[in-house]
């Protein structure tokens, strides 16, 4: 990589952009402002004395400007936000500072860049987001209803919630007052229509998988015990590229599924897990894990969806859940909380997962 002569940090809001341009040999450092448009902010930091360097903050604005400048062959870099390093004394924050701030660590090397995916990738990845998000207002709009029902003393009891003989019950349950009534009907209606909506979602997400860049991933991935398609999808999504891990561990910091740790002197203390990166990845392992829990087998579906897998991707499925149970097993006999138990073994699942995402 040839040094840069000019360094760029932008400061990348929906309306205005605000570069901080520092020339490499003289130190001199000036301002710019300009409308957020893509093509030009990219044909100016193109126009700067070269080679440059570009950086700005990872935000709701996207990689398109990441993109443009990659077709400009000018080099960017997409700053993670949690890993920027700010002065705690620091309590003045303009546009102006944010960029000298973003340029200077570039120069330092101190800013931790972020993957750019694809454009197709990034629509899949939204495809993907909206679907959990449909799930999760599904989730607290059935908790809702189940707590109204509670309040006014009324159970289910026939089964477990949300089968076919559960929404028949709903349907036939009615509420003293016409207040609660106009309550109850709101939200199945709402639920039904989150249920419409999480099902739709689900079909073209399946519908566009044999056409997308996440096919082969996919394939290996769904070899493992509680990992299916939408699971699969789901961490492909999340992580993108799991070859630019270049250990297991890297991918189990990265979910946020490692411990965190505080080291002074002779003194090591270990906490709980750092919860960084994707919440959505970190979910799916952890409810793939509590599928470890029984002893290894083979069911139909599992075969099925083994069958036409490389063998190497199929004999780490197999140690996967042979090393997995052990360790419900071990931690089970030590007591500990079923709940520690499978954040444990989902940090071993995602050793498996960049493991068998390594199979060629």
């Amino acid at each position: 990589m040839a040094k840069a002569r000019s360094l760029v940090g932008l400061d990348v809001h929906a309306t205005k952009i605000v570069a901080a341009v520092l020339d490499a040999e003289t130190g001199e450092l000036t301002f710019f402002a300009m409308t957020a448009d893509i093509d030009r902010a990219g044909g100016f930091c193109a126009a700067l004395p070269g080679p440059v360097r570009v950086a700005y903050e990872a935000g709701p604005t996207g990689y398109g400007l990441a993109r443009e400048l990659a077709k400009r062959r000018v080099e960017c870099v997409v700053a993670a936000p949690s890993k920027i390093p700010r002065a705690s004394g620091d309590r003045v924050k303009t546009d102006r500072r944010d960029a000298e701030l973003l340029v200077r660590l570039l120069l330092a090397g101190k800013l931790h860049a972020v993957r750019v995916p694809g454009a197709e990738e990034e629509a899949l990845r939204d495809l993907v987001r909206a679907r959990e998000s449909v799930r999760v207002d599904l989730m607290r709009c059935r908790h809702r209803l189940s707590k109204l029902l509670l309040r006014h003393g009324i159970r289910f009891e026939d089964g477990d919630a949300w089968t076919e003989r559960h929404r028949q019950w709903l349907a036939s349950v009615e509420l003293q007052w016409p207040a609660a009534q106009a309550t109850l009907l709101d939200v199945r209606g709402a639920i039904d229509a989150l249920t419409h909506r999480r099902d739709a979602l689900e079909r073209q997400i399946v519908a566009m998988l044999p056409s997308s860049p996440w096919r082969a991933q996919v394939g290996v991935l769904r070899c493992l015990r509680g990992v299916d398609t939408l699971s699969a999808v789901g961490l492909c999504a999340e992580v993108g590229d799991f070859t630019r891990f270049a250990r297991a561990g890297q991918l189990m910091s990265y979910v946020g599924l490692v411990p965190s740790e505080n080291t002074t002197g002779q003194q090591r203390r270990l906490g709980s897990i750092t919860k960084t990166g994707s919440a959505h990845a970190r979910r799916l392992l952890v409810e793939a894990a509590w599928h470890y829990r029984p002893r290894p087998n083979l069911g139909k579906a599992l075969t099925e969806r083994q069958a036409d897998q490389p063998p190497e991707a199929v004999a780490i499925a197999w140690t996967a859940q042979k090393r997995l149970h052990r360790t419900w097993a071990r931690l089970e006999a030590r007591n500990k909380r079923r709940t520690i138990i499978a954040v444990a073994a989902a940090r071993e699942l995602a050793g498996f997962v960049w493991a068998i995402t390594q199979v060629e």
